[in-house]
């Protein structure tokens, strides 16, 4: 089974670079993107029902324009969970889950800290989610949680970690709690396969930053440690440019 997650920036602005070329050709089973900044009804739906999609399931914010996530199936899921019944969390369109009889694949989009409140509210959401997971892990033991953590885990995420230290995504806070996330229960699939440094998957867009390669490792596909021997491959790919992320993906062997 091939997962890709991927923070499109806003899925329209990405289908005008030639967003649903790039998804045929890279052929996913399921994809899972956040940051679609768009409602359901604003899309040609039709465009990735067209590219072998013709399950899709979008859970957007309440304000228009903003965050959101998706999940895109070539097959029918048994089960589709939008958000997760926590008003705090779901406003913002963060959490999309789908079920699989062999596993259960999530969208997640966590906030980011740009600012004192949102810092605030990024940390009570990492509280919660970790509570809902620890909960969901008792029903659903193989799970893959896609997304956008918004968070450096070490020093080898990260390009600069010495004057980032204190920036929100590299704060020690946030690499404590994805530190304890992990050892809660998951594999981190690419860094169980890869260990170079200078691996990222978000570059701003400023000071010509991506073409330097100086960028951030905010993307992963976590998996349930009852998965960790299922992984094939783990990759990030780098090539594609409809964002300011690029996409990451998951290979597992199936039975």
């Amino acid at each position: 089974m091939k997962i890709i997650s991927y923070n499109v920036n806003g899925i329209r602005a990405a289908v005008k670079k030639g967003f649903v070329e790039w998804l045929v050709a890279a052929d996913p089973d399921v994809i899972c993107l956040q940051e679609i900044k768009a409602q359901k009804e604003q899309l040609d739906l039709g465009l990735f029902e067209a590219a072998g999609y013709p399950y899709h399931y979008w859970f957007s914010a309440q304000k228009k324009g903003y965050s959101g996530v998706a999940i895109l199936c070539k097959k029918k899921p048994q089960n589709i969970i939008y958000g997760t019944g926590i008003a705090s969390m779901d406003f913002e369109g963060r959490n999309l889950r789908v079920d699989f009889p062999e596993v259960s694949i999530m969208s997640l989009y966590l906030p980011s800290g740009t600012n004192i409140q949102r810092l605030e509210h990024k940390f009570e959401y990492m509280d919660l989610f970790r509570a809902y997971i620890d909960e969901l892990k008792k029903e659903k033991s193989n799970l893959v949680i896609c997304g956008d953590y918004n968070i450096c885990h070490e020093a080898i995420d990260i390009h600069d970690p010495v004057r980032n230290k204190n920036v929100s995504g590299f704060l020690p806070e946030e690499r404590a709690w994805m530190g304890a996330f992990l050892k809660s229960g998951f594999t981190d699939a690419f860094r169980a396969l890869n260990t170079e440094p200078h691996q990222y998957s978000w570059w701003s867009y400023r000071a010509n930053s991506r073409a330097n390669n100086k960028g951030w490792r905010l993307d992963y596909t976590l998996v349930s440690d009852t998965l960790k021997q299922k992984i094939k491959r783990a990759l990030i790919l780098k090539e594609a440019v409809h964002s300011d992320h690029c996409p990451v993906l998951l290979e597992l062997k199936t039975n």
